[in-house]
C-alpha cells in the first residue's frame, strides 16, 4: 500500500525559492520530516510529512564527494533536531525536462536506502515561471527498486492556497536571493545553510495573526 505524503509551507517555499534563485542552473536538496512524524523506520502505509528541506547545490550536483559531505553534516544537524531525510528534489537546468537523471536515481536510491518511503520530487521549471494553480513539481515513490509516480490523490498540501500566497509575496520581495544551499556555504562558510532568516520569515508569514496558515 502507498502511503499518503503530506508538504508544510515551510517546505515547499523554500524548495521554489532555491529554483526561483538560480533559474538557469539544476538545483537539488533534500526533504526532511520531524521523526515523530515520518516515523522511524518508514511503517508500510504510514504518512510521510515533509516538514522542511535543505538546499544543496546549483552547481556541484554531480560530484559524490561534495553531496557525501553535505549529507553528513545535515545528518548530524537532524539528529540535534530530532529530524530524518526522507525524500530528495531536483530541478534541472533546461525548462522543459522534468524527467529524473542518473544523478537525480543515485541521491534518491541513497535516502531510500535509509527510509523505506523516501518521496523524489521534480520541479516543473515552465510551471514555476508562470501563475501556476496547482504544485509546479511532480512526484516519484520506489517500488520494487524502480521510481514510480506517486499517485497524486495521495498528496497532500497543507493550505494550499495559502502556501502559494506565501510563496508568491517572497517571490516578489526577491526574499530567494537570500536563501542559501550548500554551494554558498562552501563558498564562504560564514553563510547559513539552515537558513534561519528564511525559516523565520516563512513562519512569520504563515502565522495565524496575518491571516494565513
Amino acid at each position: 500500500m502507498s502511503c499518503e505524503v503530506e508538504f508544510s509551507a515551510l517546505a515547499f517555499v523554500k524548495l521554489l525559492l532555491h529554483a526561483s534563485r538560480f533559474p538557469h542552473c539544476a538545483v537539488n536538496g533534500v526533504l526532511l520530516s520531524e521523526c515523530s512524524e515520518g516515523g522511524a523506520g518508514a511503517p508500510e502505509g504510514g504518512c510521510v510529512c515533509v516538514s522542511d528541506c535543505v538546499p544543496l547545490f546549483h552547481s556541484h550536483l554531480s560530484l559524490s564527494a561534495m553531496t557525501e559531505v553535505a549529507l553528513q553534516q545535515i545528518d548530524i544537524w537532524c539528529a540535534r533536531k530530532q529530524q530524518r531525510i526522507v525524500g530528495y528534489y531536483h530541478a534541472n537546468a533546461s525548462l522543459t525536462d522534468n524527467s529524473p537523471n542518473t544523478v537525480v536515481l543515485k541521491i534518491g536510491d541513497k535516502i531510500a536506502e535509509q527510509f523505506g518511503n523516501a518521496v523524489l520530487v521534480m520541479v516543473e521549471n515552465s510551471k514555476v515561471s508562470l501563475d501556476y494553480g496547482t504544485p509546479p513539481v511532480i512526484l516519484y515513490v520506489k517500488k520494487d527498486s524502480k521510481w514510480i509516480l506517486k499517485d497524486k490523490n495521495l498528496v497532500m498540501w497543507k493550505q494550499w492556497e495559502d502556501t502559494k500566497r506565501v510563496a508568491d509575496a517572497l517571490s516578489s520581495a526577491k526574499a530567494y536571493n537570500q536563501l542559501i544551499d550548500f554551494d554558498c556555504h562552501l563558498d564562504d562558510i560564514r553563510q547559513d545553510w539552515t537558513n534561519h532568516d528564511i525559516n523565520a520569515k516563512i513562519a512569520e508569514l504563515c502565522s495565524p495573526a496575518n491571516g494565513n496558515l
